[in-house]
């Protein structure tokens, strides 16, 4: 198994790509803990996880606040000793036009999207820093490499990840510990319910694979720069997006 021994945090791992990232990587043999701000949804994962797959513990977690997301990698060391890979998936939106978009928007936003990488990886990093190795991974966006229309605090986030990932893939590296980042394209998850048809079909059009992304496709970009298989892999964006962005 491609993860035997490991120890991986995923936030945002109650639902949607976090939560079958969490299940794929049970499947390859690591110990999850899911980190998440929903409770009850945080602890049906993980019970599921470990009723099929391996085992898993559930973290509540606000990712914007330092002192949660500090205590999330304590707990996860307690428990397992360890953090091996930080998967920071967690993510929001609250989609306006510049005009339109109100201060709590942006304030929400680039709290949990930008922020909560920045706390949860702070953390993550001393542990990882001390063991030698590790691997940190973000989740950066199609919409962080050419920006999209209503959404700019969603996209100053996930430039800024992208930004954040080279940063500290050049830091880190020396100290065994690699970061990379994942920009899905459109997927089909809760965010994409609420999404005209009429939108879809475009972005389906837009797409050279002619189809959304299904979580399982995220997952297992997770899974491959998390395992060794990709030990020489520090500092890229894999988009995974049917090709929608290419160049």
């Amino acid at each position: 198994m491609r993860l035997e021994g490991k120890v991986a945090i995923v936030t945002g791992g109650a639902n949607g790509i976090g939560k079958k990232t969490a299940e794929v990587f049970a499947k390859e043999g690591a110990k999850v803990v899911v980190a998440d701000f929903d409770v009850e949804s945080g602890k049906e994962t993980a019970a599921k996880i470990n009723e099929n797959y391996g085992k898993a513990i559930f973290v509540e977690v606000d990712v914007s606040d330092i002192e949660s997301s500090k205590k999330l990698i304590n707990k996860t060391v307690k428990e397992f000793d360890k953090v091996d890979v930080l998967v920071n998936n967690a993510g929001i939106t609250a989609d306006g036009f510049l005009t339109k978009m109100d201060e709590s928007q942006w304030d929400r936003v680039i709290d949990i999207n930008l922020k909560g990488v920045f706390n949860c990886s702070k953390f993550a990093a001393e542990q990882m820093m001390e063991n030698g190795e590790g691997v940190i991974l973000n989740a950066s966006s199609v919409v962080g490499l050419y920006g999209n229309v209503g959404q700019t605090n969603y996209a100053a986030t996930k430039f800024g990840v992208i930004g954040l990932t080279k940063t500290w893939a050049k830091e880190l590296a020396p100290k065994g510990v690699r970061v990379n980042a994942v920009a899905p394209g459109y997927t089909n998850t809760a965010m994409m319910e609420t999404v005209p048809q009429k939108v879809l079909d475009s972005l389906i059009k837009k797409t050279p694979m002619k189809r959304l992304g299904e979580v399982e496709d995220i997952a297992n970009a997770y899974l491959f720069l998390a395992s060794d298989e990709a030990s020489y892999i520090n500092g890229t964006i894999l988009n995974v997006d049917g090709g929608l962005v290419i160049g």
